[in-house]
């Protein structure tokens, strides 16, 4: 049975069973999977119920559900009458709150959040809720449209990738360049034969890997991030995602510049829909959220 938590005047409370009736409360949800605890926020709107829908929300690249733009975006949902759902992906991690630890090693693989969004859409239909909108950020976005390319599942009605990752080859190897001083390849080559003797679980140390530097990690995580993989391709996948889909760009976006050339091909009424925020960066700051707001709210359709 799933553990929910209702924060009331910073009491942290433990409350049984579905918590269908905490309408208009923040409340954190637990379930078990693979072995491990994973956490999300439930936000529902004033007056509605599970069964009314939720938008299920996933983070960008070893960050959590309480992050700014998560936390700003439920809120701004709830405001105009969306429940949604706030995810942490474990990585690999049980119960895992805040910022991943760089110090950790790393043992998560890019795909694992693919799984772990399909159990969250589970649960949220177990629940009762009977449509489910995806919606990923950064690198939760490539994550999301990966799960959303390759399921067939009626309860998903939209999907919405707000500055999806989008990587090639090239990018890889540039963007590692760009953060560690150093070439890939045999960062990469060195995973590789270690995978082919069995050793895909030990541990490579030090090695740098997505944003930390000196780390520990296993060649099955080094690979999973930062050798290519066609999936990585997140205009291929929205190409393939059975409902429609909102693609949300930053006009000043200076982390993944250029999604609007990126995705503009496959614009396409009633298939594929692009919101430029004209000025906004990757996280979509103060003012900006409120527009990503109103833009998920329009293609979604306020319930």
């Amino acid at each position: 049975m799933p553990r929910l938590f209702t924060r009331t005047s910073g009491i942290v409370a433990l409350v049984f069973g579905l918590g269908l009736t905490l309408a208009g409360h923040a409340t954190e949800v637990q379930i078990a999977h693979g072995g491990l605890t994973l956490n999300g926020i439930l936000e529902l709107a004033d007056g509605k119920t599970m069964t009314d829908g939720a938008v299920l929300i996933t983070h960008g690249t070893l960050a959590h559900n309480g992050m700014e733009i998560v936390q700003s975006l439920q809120g701004l949902l709830k405001d105009r009458g969306v429940s949604s759902l706030a995810i942490t992906l474990s990585l690999g991690l049980s119960d895992r709150r805040g910022m991943y630890d760089c110090q950790v090693p790393h043992t998560h693989r890019h795909a694992d959040a693919v799984v772990e969004i399909a159990a969250w859409v589970q649960w949220l239909k177990q629940q009762g809720a009977r449509q489910v909108v995806l919606l990923g950020h950064s690198r939760g976005g490539n994550q999301t449209a990966w799960y959303a390319s390759e399921q067939k599942d009626p309860a998903i009605t939209r999907v919405v990738l707000v500055a999806p990752l989008v990587q090639d080859a090239q990018g890889i190897t540039d963007g590692y360049r760009k953060g560690f001083n150093k070439d890939l390849a045999p960062v990469v080559d060195q995973a590789r034969a270690m995978v082919a003797k069995g050793q895909g679980r030990d541990l490579m140390k030090p090695v740098d890997i997505l944003y930390c530097a000196g780390a520990a990690a296993t060649p099955e995580s080094v690979l999973s991030y930062h050798a290519f993989d066609p999936h990585f391709r997140t205009p291929d996948l929205v190409a393939r995602i059975p409902v429609p889909v909102l693609v949300v760009v930053g006009g000043a976006d200076d982390t993944l510049p250029g999604l609007d050339r990126a995705f503009g091909p496959l614009v396409q009424p009633g298939k594929v829909e692009m919101v430029v925020v004209d000025g906004a960066d990757h996280f979509f700051r103060d003012l900006y959220g409120e527009e990503v707001a109103d833009a998920v709210v329009s293609f979604i359709g306020k319930p």
